[in-house]
């Protein structure tokens, strides 16, 4: 059986769509479903309750701290990981996943499409080895081996792509990671804030794992780009918002004939 994990924060209507999902279409492939809950204050616990999902509540929140958190929460060796902001698509979602830790015993993940570079990746069959960011883990929609993570846990002093950074190791470690015809969808918005915050995030693991380091002159060059196309497309939004209104005035007075 299969153990399904979902990551989540003040999600409670997001959480709903993907819980009702998991059990109305899926439950018969699923061993457990595990909401690990990052001290939200919405209905997130009582909307897991009423699916029949395990809540617990992690504290202390980072991305390989979570993920090694949820880990030792299942009880099943195919462990798939959800946002709650993401939910499978396909019918054959978990049966796929669970066909693919059959046929190879030495595969430590798996990950599943979501993505327009997900599927050009899975198409042009580029393994991780040869791609580990577009071809290795996402811990949104992904599966990986318990046994495998027993041996490898997930590291938790990375800032993020803790997925990744999993993904080199473990293919070091001369494990299988591939591609699965699994289709989920990936749906959030984020506020200012928390764009900043990823953004932070992702440049400190960029510099952590693929050592790209960023300089002076090219944040500032990319900074003074950044604002020219922020006001071209000001200018641009607001050219056609008058053009609209224009519209608006004209069709008054010009209306096409009724059919």
């Amino acid at each position: 059986m299969i153990s399904v994990v979902i990551r989540n924060k003040n999600q409670a209507e997001a959480l709903t769509f993907l819980l009702k999902n998991l059990t109305e279409r899926y439950l018969d492939d699923l061993g457990e479903i595990i909401v690990i809950d990052n001290l939200s204050t919405d209905a997130s616990e009582a909307v897991s309750k009423q699916y029949g999902a395990r809540f617990i509540t992690i504290e202390k929140f980072s991305y390989g701290g979570s993920a090694n958190f949820a880990a030792k929460h299942t009880r099943f060796s195919i462990v798939v990981m959800f946002s709650a902001h993401s939910y499978p698509v396909s019918h054959d979602f978990f049966k796929l996943i669970k066909q693919k830790f059959d046929e190879n015993s030495n595969l430590a993940g798996l990950r599943c499409l979501h993505s327009p570079n997900d599927y050009r990746n899975f198409i042009y069959n580029i393994p991780a080895t040869q791609d580990p960011n577009k071809s290795g883990l996402i811990f949104s929609g992904s599966a990986f081996n318990r046994k495998v993570w027993e041996q490898h846990p997930f590291r938790e002093d990375v800032a993020t792509f803790e997925d990744k950074e999993w993904t080199v190791r473990v293919l070091k470690a001369g494990f299988d990671i591939e591609f699965v015809a699994s289709i989920f969808s990936y749906q959030i918005k984020r506020t200012k804030k928390q764009l900043f915050f990823r953004f932070k995030n992702d440049m400190d693991g960029n510099y952590q794992l693929w050592h790209e380091d960023v300089r002076f002159l090219s944040a500032s060059k990319g900074f003074v780009m950044s604002v020219l196309r922020l006001m071209r497309g000001s200018f641009v939004d607001l050219f056609y918002l008058v053009k609209k209104y224009l519209y608006v005035i004209k069709f008054q007075f010009n209306k096409p004939k009724k059919f």
